[in-house]
Order: C-alpha cells, then structure tokens, then sequence
C-alpha cells in the first residue's frame, strides 16, 4: 500500500547530513516528491515528502530515526493523505509573486507590515530570502543596506490595493518595497534604459550650466516646475536652454569631470554588465554629459539633447529634436526591437514627470528617489538606498554581486 510521509529534519548543519539521510531513502527505494533545505546561522531545517511502500515504511522511518540520533539532530515524521497531496498539486499553476524588502536596515516592524499584508491578501509564502549579505551589529553604517525577499503563491483579493498598501507603508516607514509577477520575463530581463539627471547623477546639468552663465535661479525655477509636471517639458527646456546664450563651451567639459555620481553607479553597471544586460541612458539632458557617462561606465546607448554651439559658445539653441518623455519611451521601445528584447524583458528607471512615459511602458518601471507626483504612479520605487538597489529588484545576491571578474 503506497503511503506519504513529510519527514523534518532540524538542528546543526555540518557537511554530510543530507547525503546520509538519502542514502537510507534510497536503500528502502523512497520516491521523493519534494524537498527543500535552508540554514540559518548554521542551524539547519531539512524537508522531505516521500513515497513508499507501507510493507517497508516503518523500517524506514526506523533507521531514519537512529541516523538522526547518531548525527545529533531532530526528525520528525507526518503522514499526508493522497487527497491533501492532489490537492498540493493542483495548486501547483496558481499564480506567483516576488515581494522585495530593501531599506538602510530592516525591522521587525517592516517584516510584520509585509507579512500581515500577504496574509490578508490570501497568499501563501513559500519562501524567504535575505538577498544583502550578513548585517553587522552596529547598524549605523550610513552606506549599509538590507533586504529581504518573499516568494509567494495565489491569487491576489485585490492587486491594485496590495501595491497602493505596500506603496504607502514604504512612505510611512522609510523601507522600499517591490511587488512583481514570478513570471518567465522577470527572472530574464535583458534591457535597462536610465534616466541622467538625479538620477545616474546627484543634479540636474542644466542647472550647472545655467549657475555659470549666471541664471541660476531663473533655470532652476523653471526645471523644478517641469520635473513635478506642472508646464510642458518641451516649452521649459526651450526656456532653460535660451537662457544659456554666449556660454563658452569649456565649461562642460570642468561640470563633466566634476558630476556627483549617485551612490551605487559603479558596482550596478560592473554587474549588469558582467550578466549581459543591455543598458541606455535616454535623457531630458545633455548628450556632451550622456557620452561622458557612457565612456566612464560602459553604457551601449546615449540619448540626450544636443546644444547648437557657434564659435566655442552656446548659442541658445539645441539641434534636432527634444528628447522628452513621449521621446523616451520610443527610444526604449526602439532599443529593445534592434537588441530583439521583448519589451516585458526592459526596465526604465527614472525620477522626473518626463520618466513617466519610458516607466509605463518597460516591463518593470522603476521610480528612483522621484518627485511625489512620479511615486505615486510608478508601481516601483527607491527611496532609501542607492541605485544599486535595482539589482535586489532583479533577484541578484550580494554573494553573487561581490564575486570576482
């Protein structure tokens, strides 16, 4: 008579406990229908759910248990019925979701917020992860970062309300959180198209170009209008870059080499690179500070606006046409059917009104440190650490980031 057992194993991991348990299933010819193993600070929990023959399944249970003994750690055994386990597989299709925690630090607080949410959305965690590597004690690093990720099963009550939550509680309680699909094209993103200004840098360069021509506050007024949607990007960057009129051209060239890089540019770009991502900068900016990236992190795409220059000075006008955001959100539709990338397998990451085009339209829409107006119509956002932090998003690990080229 066929019979299923859940066996549990837990207490400390050393190397050989798994191979010595199977070794005994597979002397009593036990199927296994599932497993699953995770260590916490060297204790381990163990899992299997087996099938066999009842002639044999209390001698097998039998030298389960004095293994366990010799080995110093806890079995436990329970039946399940045939009718729990259809049950099991036939919830096996039902849908799957990604939820990342990621913040300076993470709470107890955090992890009960997000929990109690799953929970009264009716969907089951299957596992958790801690994607950061080991946090030190003293969790006053200003740099440090934390994050957690939950695999979850089932179907939503209520999708939009589970995103609109997280997104508040992110706001209340200073942590990040990410909800995504488990589908095929969120685990093989391919395509990563970034906003320049506060974004791949800690300013806005016309800004800088505008202090040196001596209109700052006109330029700077002007941008921050534009950035919360409040008038038109064209009309404002036709404004901004007048403005700039009779400006000598080697002032660029000092802004460039002088950027506020954004907290965690080098280390996202070595990885994207090193697992064969695509990526693009497409930019309400500057092409001269797009290029200037491009060379020092190995960007494959610029985007940007260039400035009409007339004898070593900026003549007040631009050539071509303006890159803005409906411009963005073509370019990276563009980029992806010349790399043939389906355009689930993009992301667009950007913290302007501009952005919000470009973030609509790639698979997964990142809002980076954004204006108010661009958090709440994104349905991703970062807020509390740098823009490496877009690799939790993906799944990376710190164990797999921090490997060696």
């Amino acid at each position: 008579m066929l019979e299923l057992i859940l066996i549990n194993i837990s207490g400390a991991d050393r190397p050989g406990v798994t191979s010595a348990l199977t070794e005994i299933l597979a002397k009593y010819d036990a199927g296994i229908l599932d497993i699953g193993q995770a260590d916490i600070h060297h204790t381990l929990s163990l899992g299997f759910l087996v099938k066999t023959n009842g002639d044999v399944s209390g001698n097998l249970m039998k030298d389960l248990l004095f293994k366990a003994t010799e080995l110093n750690v806890q079995i436990r055994f329970s039946p399940v019925s045939i009718e729990d386990y259809e049950n099991w597989v036939g919830r096996q299709g039902k849908n799957r979701w990604i939820i990342t925690t990621l913040g300076r630090k993470l709470t107890a607080r955090h992890i009960a917020l997000i929990t109690k949410e799953i929970a009264e959305q009716g969907l089951n965690i299957d596992a958790i992860r801690r994607l950061t590597g080991r946090a030190p004690l003293n969790d006053d690093e200003p740099k440090s970062k934390s994050c957690v990720e939950f695999s979850v099963r089932g179907t939503p009550h209520d999708v939009a309300a589970m995103q609109r939550r997280f997104m508040q509680v992110s706001a209340d309680e200073d942590f990040d959180i990410s909800l995504q699909e488990d589908t095929l094209f969120r685990r093989c993103r391919r395509l990563v198209c970034f906003d320049m200004d506060s974004t791949l840098i800690e300013t806005e360069v016309i800004d800088e170009l505008a202090m040196r021509a001596g209109v700052g506050d006109q330029v700077k007024a002007i941008t921050e209008s534009a950035m919360r949607g409040e008038i038109d990007f064209c009309e404002s960057f036709r404004q901004r870059v007048s403005l700039l009129k009779g400006l000598d051209v080697n002032v660029m060239q000092e802004i460039a080499e002088n950027l506020p890089i954004t907290e965690g540019v080098g280390r996202m770009m070595e990885v994207l690179k090193r697992a064969g991502y695509k990526t693009a900068i497409l930019s309400g900016g500057f092409t001269y500070f797009g290029n200037y990236l491009k060379q020092r992190f190995g960007f494959d795409y610029v985007y940007a606006n260039e400035l009409e220059i007339e004898d070593g000075r900026l003549t007040g006008r631009y050539v071509g046409d303006i890159v803005d955001g409906k411009r963005k959100a073509e370019l990276l539709r563009i980029i992806a059917q010349v790399e043939n990338i389906n355009i689930a397998q993009t992301i667009a990451v950007g913290d302007g009104a501009n952005d919000l085009p470009m973030l609509g339209t790639a698979g997964l829409g990142i809002a980076f440190h954004a204006k108010p107006k661009v958090k709440e119509t994104a349905r991703q956002s970062i807020s509390t650490i740098g823009i490496d932090g877009i690799l939790y998003f993906l799944g990376f690990k710190d164990s797999f980031i921090t490997e060696p080229n």
